[in-house]
């Protein structure tokens, strides 16, 4: 809520639409000083924030979400010098086209600039959200990289840090996400039934993924090179200058690039990588796919189904009419 006074209607009656020139020169020293300073945008991010965090989104998601709130909020103190309930629809597209024109971002990624606008409408704002005022764009998709068995299997033999070859051969085994992987607690790891428990999955629903016996193998190696009292009992990948803790986010993705350079290969393995390749070679090698899809904790097939187009299996089964044909065309 704006204070008392930057209410007009304290100061202007209702047949003086002017304040007195004395009257402006003060105001717009106060707004000039209320929009340049920070209390206007961490106002309103504070709000924006604990309302994602009532929501139960974790601290990262509430940090991604806020990200164009704020660039958002220093454009209407910057250019616009308006309080966000007073924009309007047409100022609000202005700030989407000088966003993309600005950082020359992509359609999807202006997606999600535009769902955190609508967050911030409706839950800091209280304010009835139109979608027809600012619609969300249509998107390229593109196909992930999935490197060649050869390469992987180069990727991962070569790793010397005992405990990141552990941490990346579970992902690619098991196709854990990163999340995952860093939040995997030693009691998770069911040896007997071939199989580890994922509390931290992408939905927010608990699933099992699979274990590998080689992994298996490589877990047991990196848990007793620790000291007998230092070994993993809580989390299973720790932090190195707080044990109590999980393995920082940052941390593989730091390490995986700094692999591909030792390798001397071009930065192609994001952390996602590593579950592609184990879906899709999962689907080559005969895999159906609803067994694919409770393996990869998806819930719906249609994500699953991104691995027919990756794999090779398919268009090696069946035959091009041309080619039945005999390639008569030819003659």
């Amino acid at each position: 809520m704006l204070p008392w006074i930057f209410n007009l209607s304290n100061y202007i009656s209702e047949n003086f639409y002017r304040p007195p020139p004395a009257f402006i020169g003060v105001f717009s020293l106060i707004t000039s000083f209320y929009f340049s300073g920070g209390s206007f945008m961490d106002d309103y991010l504070k709000q924006f924030r604990e309302m994602l965090s009532l929501r139960g989104l974790t601290d990262h998601t509430v940090t991604s979400y806020s990200t164009y709130i704020r660039a958002y909020l220093q454009y209407l103190s910057d250019f616009l010098h308006k309080m966000p309930e007073d924009v309007s629809w047409q100022e609000l597209r202005g700030f989407i086209r000088w966003l993309q024109a600005d950082k020359h971002l992509s359609d999807r990624t202006m997606n999600a600039c535009i769902s955190q606008l609508r967050a911030f409408t409706l839950f800091v704002l209280h304010q009835p959200w139109n979608s027809t005022q600012l619609p969300t764009r249509k998107f390229d998709t593109y196909l992930p990289f999935v490197p060649t068995r050869e390469e992987m299997r180069i990727f991962l033999s070569s790793i010397t840090d005992l405990k990141f070859k552990a941490l990346l051969c579970l992902m690619f085994s098991s196709g854990l996400r990163i999340g995952e992987v860093r939040h995997l607690k030693c009691s998770d790891i069911e040896h007997s039934k071939g199989r580890i428990l994922v509390r931290a999955s992408k939905n927010r629903s608990s699933r099992y993924a699979q274990l590998s016996e080689q992994a298996w193998l490589l877990i047991l190696q990196y848990w007793y090179s620790f000291p007998s009292g230092q070994r993993p009992r809580n989390w299973l990948f720790t932090q190195k200058r707080d044990p109590s803790k999980p393995i920082d986010h940052q941390r593989v993705p730091d390490f995986i690039l700094a692999h591909e350079k030792a390798l001397g290969w071009e930065h192609c393995f994001p952390c996602h990588t590593f579950r592609h390749a184990f879906a899709t070679y999962h689907y080559e090698d005969g895999t159906d796919l609803l067994t694919l899809k409770a393996l990869m904790g998806h819930r719906s097939i249609n994500s699953t189904a991104v691995y027919v187009h990756l794999s090779s299996r398919v268009f090696h089964a069946v035959q091009s009419p041309f080619d039945r044909m005999g390639g008569m065309l030819l003659d």
